[in-house]
């Protein structure tokens, strides 16, 4: 390792993030030792497909759960403190009460989180303060990592300190391409350092990794390293979330809790443009990880358009197929 921060943080593993959030003993052989099948993957996810047609007021309700589980996103090169007053606002109600009560929900709901780039951070605050939306920046020199890694920590570190509560890293592609696993677990070791009890988002970038089985290794030693979520993408590459690659890093985060203990969250993010895109994503973290994660401590989906095809199918009252 170069940069006296990395050697550091390789020494000793015992860093802490968010309640559960910490990193542990790299075990390599471990880490490597993981399948993932392609094809089996495909047919996974036309199941889940079908299956995501779902009816009715329960379709409803599911719908409201995408809402909750919502990180609202603007990364736009033209971002201004006005625009994100007005996403921030969104964030807190998204939706208005009558079309809740018709769903027969009668308490408020919110987005999970407001993400936003660096410059952004304190208009995003400002506007959120007193309410229980956090405000969470993407850091590191996102989205393609290619700075040197004092400059990634010091950006995660300006970030905590600006007021965000939670931060979407990014990995540094070339590791996992060249197969550099114990640098990979260090870096990302030295993101949760920096991050302190920032919540951990890692983003893989898994449109650029290529083979499955290298996604499946990026998440498991990413989550050894302490990352709180593993992420599928930016939203910047060609090739973003997919269903194939999410049932890959659910099955990786199963393999995880059930060797440490600890749960990882999912996140998909980029290409989610729909309410049925959104469900889709549900009822894949249902049947691979359980109800216990479609909570917002624990799934995240990461978009911006979706917003207005999920509150417009609940306020329609939508009971039919999404289209």
């Amino acid at each position: 390792m170069t940069g006296g921060r990395t050697e550091t943080v390789a020494e000793s593993t015992e860093q802490t993030g968010q309640e559960g959030g910490s990193s542990a003993n790299l075990d390599l052989d471990w880490a490597m030792a993981v399948r993932a099948n392609s094809a089996g993957a495909k047919r996974r996810a036309h199941a889940i497909r079908e299956r995501s047609a779902l009816l009715g007021t329960e379709r409803t309700r599911w719908l409201v759960r995408a809402l909750e589980c919502l990180d609202l996103t603007t990364l736009g090169g033209d971002d201004t403190p006005g625009h994100v007053r007005h996403l921030a606002a969104r964030a807190v109600a998204p939706i208005g009460p009558a079309a809740l009560r018709k769903a027969g929900i009668e308490e408020q709901v919110r987005v999970a989180s407001l993400c936003v780039y660096h410059n952004m951070i304190r208009a995003a605050v400002e506007a959120l303060a007193g309410t229980s939306v956090p405000v969470c920046s993407v850091s590191t020199g996102f989205p393609a990592a290619q700075i040197s890694l004092d400059n990634r920590l010091d950006q995660i570190e300006q970030a905590v300190a600006a007021g965000a509560a939670e931060i979407d890293v990014v990995i540094n592609r070339t590791l996992v391409l060249t197969g550099s696993w114990e640098e990979l677990y260090a870096e990302v070791a030295a993101y949760r350092q920096a991050c302190g009890t920032a919540t951990m988002k890692t983003i893989l970038a898994t449109g650029e990794l290529g083979a499955m089985r290298r996604v499946a290794r990026a998440s498991r030693v990413c989550m050894l390293a302490g990352a709180d979520f593993i992420k599928t993408s930016t939203g910047k590459e060609a090739v973003n979330a997919t269903l194939p690659v999410g049932i890959v890093m659910a099955r990786s985060i199963r393999d995880f809790h059930r060797e440490t203990g600890r749960a990882v969250g999912l996140k998909p993010a980029g290409g989610i443009k729909t309410a049925q895109d959104a469900l889709e994503w549900l009822v894949l973290v249902r049947e691979e990880l359980g109800t216990e994660w479609l909570t917002p401590r624990r799934f995240r989906i990461g978009a911006s358009s979706v917003l207005d095809s999920i509150v417009g199918q609940i306020e329609a009252g939508s009971g039919g197929r999404a289209h």
